[in-house]
């Protein structure tokens, strides 16, 4: 195996034994094949989009085939292998459509024409070279092949979510095809690379506006809201990940059972949902960020619904309580998936809560969020007074992941230490090393400023452009607003380059630089964007508020 996809690779550089994830490398080399079965599949369906012949069917298995092989979502091999197979004959069946419209399919390369049928077989295809990340020997080639490939990851996500509550742009899964087909061709250039990895943040702007529109219109703008963190004394379920349909399917199936449900990690922003607050059963969040699962599942007491991404692989201790849907699985949990209608029957998870105690209170208090962009726009004409003022000097973007390192207290200590006089701007479970600080306020405006998951990092780039024209500017850049920005896995790849693509400025990426990208190409996006790491709290803090800007 080899694996350098998310932050916490092995010594900087990539994971070859094992996972530092905790996956091992058979199940590590059957991602690395199903994404060159989805790199096939798009190469032949490129070809039948041109001919108008493309069906949804292909779309929906390159999304899910993409979300499958984000970090922490799917542990399950025999899923793997399954998925191949239909990704292999999905593959001949395009190819037959297009020779029946009297046309051929031109590329005859291993990625559109190798063939497996058993699981040993698709075993020893899986750990072949030419199905590794290492089949491209030039490093910097390597590197943007990869930094495309992550990106088209995170769009993945951001489609699924959207698409299941009906919402869909074909120019997305067009570029998304087109992507995986391109990173295979051996003549394009570094430069050609690039233009793909900026076109991939282009439409990583739109996937995260159609994200944000399915998920307003379908349960309304986020509110100001008070979360409660302690408990009930009914049974509950927790539910973790990010998709908000599953959220709505669990209230709706749960109303009356005498059963409470709870958000984890990533699901917390659901609280501030409108159409979520008129059930009584909702009650609020457990715990904090996905990697704390392995204590506060076990204290939680009931069963956990895990909606996508996320999943650290369980302790037996509460695995018998995970349930998993969607894009995700874990060997030996129960996998709830869609009826024929597309609906989720939830009744084997309500019926397990109700012989379970209920959770045991590990904090208690409030937290508050809310903060996307619709809702900081009613705060638009406090805040520029505030600025105008003085009162608040400079605006801090700590969106992001949260992760294990002890490398990760840098930005709870940052948040500490930032003037009085500053405003965090966040998304994503970064946030848990923050946001239950006392903080305070500026003129009663929180100082930290939540504006929902890390599928909501767009809230974030429209609070920065009505700030922009608020105040007047040209540019973004012309902000009080420095961006330092903790990442983990491949959703904030897509972001990272949806702001590359806006030609924001000035990022600050940790606690490590992705080890994907070769020393050419870090060196190209900190001469082109001023791309930079961390250092220390005190020299980055000054570095921010005095406007010096290194790399």
């Amino acid at each position: 195996m080899f694996c350098f996809q998310c932050q916490e690779t092995a010594q900087g550089t990539g994971c070859t034994i094992a996972g530092v994830c905790g996956k091992k490398d058979d199940l590590a080399n059957m991602q690395d094949l199903l994404i060159y079965t989805s790199k096939g599949v798009s190469i032949v369906n490129n070809v039948a989009r041109e001919l108008g012949l493309n069906k949804k069917e292909t779309d929906d298995f390159i999304v899910r085939a993409l979300f499958m092989t984000i970090t922490n979502a799917n542990w399950d091999k025999q899923a793997f292998y399954d998925t191949v197979r239909t990704g292999i004959a999905l593959r001949e069946e395009i190819k037959s459509v297009i020779e029946a419209a009297g046309h051929n399919v031109e590329n005859t390369s291993d990625f559109v024409t190798w063939s497996a049928v058993t699981n040993n077989d698709l075993e020893i295809k899986s750990a072949s070279q030419e199905v590794s990340i290492l089949a491209t020997k030039d490093e910097d080639i390597r590197s943007l092949r990869e930094l495309v490939v992550y990106g088209v990851k995170g769009m993945a996500a951001y489609l699924e979510h959207a698409n299941n509550l009906d919402y869909d742009n074909d120019e997305l899964h067009a570029y998304m095809q087109k992507a995986l087909a391109e990173v295979t061709n051996d003549e394009l250039t570094m430069e050609d690379l690039v233009n793909l990895a900026m076109e991939c943040g282009k439409y990583g702007v739109e996937a995260m506006e159609l994200l944000d529109k399915a998920n307003t219109t379908t349960y309304g703008s986020p509110e100001i809201t008070k979360v409660n963190i302690g408990v009930r004394n009914n049974p509950g379920i927790l539910i973790s990940g990010h998709d908000l349909k599953d959220m709505e399917d669990l209230l709706k199936q749960t109303e009356g059972t005498g059963v409470d449900v709870y958000t984890h990690s990533e699901m917390l922003p659901a609280n501030y949902y409108p159409a979520f607050k008129k059930y009584d059963h909702f009650v609020g969040n457990y715990g904090n960020a996905w990697w704390e699962q392995t204590r506060e599942f076990d204290s939680f007491n009931g069963p956990i619904l895990m909606t996508t991404n996320c999943i650290v692989p369980p302790k037996s201790s509460y695995k018998n309580r995970m349930y998993t849907t969607g894009a995700t699985a874990v060997e030996g949990v129960i996998h709830i998936d869609k009826n024929e209608d597309g609906t989720k029957d939830f009744s084997a998870i309500i019926e397990h809560a109700k012989t379970c105690e209920p959770p045991t209170e590990i904090e208690n208090g409030e937290i508050v969020g809310g903060f996307a962009h619709e809702q900081v726009s009613q705060l638009a004409g406090d805040v520029v007074e505030a600025v105008k003022s003085g009162a608040i000097k400079r605006f801090f973007v700590m969106a992001g992941c949260d992760g294990r390192h002890k490398s990760r207290e840098y930005y709870k200590n940052f948040a500490e230490e930032l003037p009085s006089d500053t405003v965090i701007l966040t998304a994503g479970c970064a946030k848990y090393r923050y946001n239950k600080l006392d903080l305070g306020d500026i003129n009663g405006i929180p100082r930290v400023l939540d504006a929902g998951q890390c599928n909501d990092s767009y809230s974030l780039i429209m609070t920065a452009l009505k700030l922009k024209d608020a105040f007047g500017l040209e540019s973004v850049n012309d902000l009080p607003l420095s961006y330092n920005i903790a990442w983990y896995e491949q959703k904030a790849v897509i972001v990272f380059l949806s702001l590359l693509y806006l030609d924001v400025q000035n990022i600050h990426v940790g606690p490590t630089l992705p080890a994907f990208l070769s020393d050419n190409v870090k060196n190209f996006l900190i001469e082109k964007f001023n791309i930079g790491g961390i250092t220390n709290t005190e020299d980055d803090i000054n570095m921010f508020m005095n406007g010096e800007v290194t790399a």
